[in-house]
């Protein structure tokens, strides 16, 4: 899509001039602001104002347009069609206000904060990683990542991208596939010695699983154990992987985990490889309108690559390299 800061055409041109009265840009700022955040009071505190000016000055931009600009929904405010026209002219105030801003240097417009929801695993071997390498090029980009295991949300409200496990089911979302990793069973050198190698799926039952806990598990995708091994009992469940990880690495059980994660500590053997190899998808999710953010775009960008980059390891078969 063409931008007008590209074409020259104005807000007018845009269907913005609706109601005779021509939006004030800094609303237009605001509006962008709540957009990418979700709320007024975290949209206030980003511009540096409180929450009151922040609701008035968006209700002053639905009065100049003829129309509301947002939407409240459970997560959040989203946008409504009239607030993602709005919004695509605030883009364009916004780069030639940073224009403005760099003087005669040009400005980077891969810049201002990027939030992402991710699992745990994903954040610290591709996100972390892939924005480090990337905030080297861009300096003023600044990723903010919450770590979480679950189903794509609907509403995507305060935030720009979403990495979850499984193929999405969501509206007015655009999904893309990043590419597969591979669980496997794991034990400690140490609990193999106290406790023996089961030596095929019935011996599993003998053993205790770590793993999610069961009634927080929003992933179907991610049940493997428990409908492989239904008689396997748990030893210790959490909802953070890196805890699966130590805590296998303890002798606390037999734990199902990442190959990415699990490969490189030397003191895990994977147990029963052809049994247990269970090759589940990393879908990315974005807002229609997220990737006309520079910022959005580039690390988004920065993530396929990194996923490409270590596909071997993902899938387990060569250790992942830092």
């Amino acid at each position: 899509m063409t931008s007008c800061a590209e074409n020259g055409c104005t807000i007018a041109d845009m269907n913005l001039h609706v109601s005779g009265t021509t939006p004030n840009p800094h609303h237009l700022l605001v509006l962008l602001a709540v957009a990418r955040t979700g709320r007024f009071t975290t949209a206030a505190e980003s511009l540096g104002l409180n929450h009151t000016t922040v609701s008035r000055q968006i209700a002053a931009l639905d009065k100049s347009l003829g129309g509301r600009t947002l939407a409240r929904t459970v997560g959040g405010w989203e946008l409504t069609d009239l607030g993602r026209k709005a919004v695509r002219a605030a883009e364009d105030v916004e780069t030639a206000v940073a224009t403005i801003n760099a003087g005669e240097a040009e400005a980077d417009a891969i810049s201002g904060v990027v939030r992402i929801s991710a699992t745990d695993g994903f954040s610290a071997f591709i996100i972390a990683p892939a924005v480090a390498q990337l905030r080297r090029a861009h300096p003023n980009l600044s990723v903010e990542i919450v770590t979480v295991t679950r189903r794509a949300l609907q509403h995507r409200s305060g935030l720009d991208l979403e990495v979850v496990v499984g193929e999405p089911q969501v509206h007015r979302a655009e999904a893309i596939r990043l590419g597969y990793y591979t669980l496997g069973m794991y034990a400690s050198v140490s609990y193999l010695k106290e406790f023996g190698s089961p030596a095929g799926i019935k011996e599993l039952s003998q053993h205790r699983l770590v793993y999610f806990v069961d009634s927080m598990l929003q992933v179907d995708d991610l049940d493997a154990p428990r409908r492989l091994v239904p008689g396997m009992l748990d030893s210790l469940s959490s909802t953070n992987v890196f805890v699966h990880v130590e805590a296998t690495r303890a002798g606390a059980g037999i734990g199902f985990l990442p190959c990415f994660m699990a490969d490189h500590h030397p003191d895990l053997v994977r147990l029963l490889p052809e049994d247990f190899a269970e090759n589940l998808p990393y879908w990315m999710v974005l807002r229609p309108d997220s990737l006309r953010q520079p910022a959005v775009a580039a690390v988004a960008q920065a993530l396929r690559q990194r996923t490409i980059a270590v596909k071997d390891a993902l899938l387990g078969i060569t250790p992942l390299s830092h």
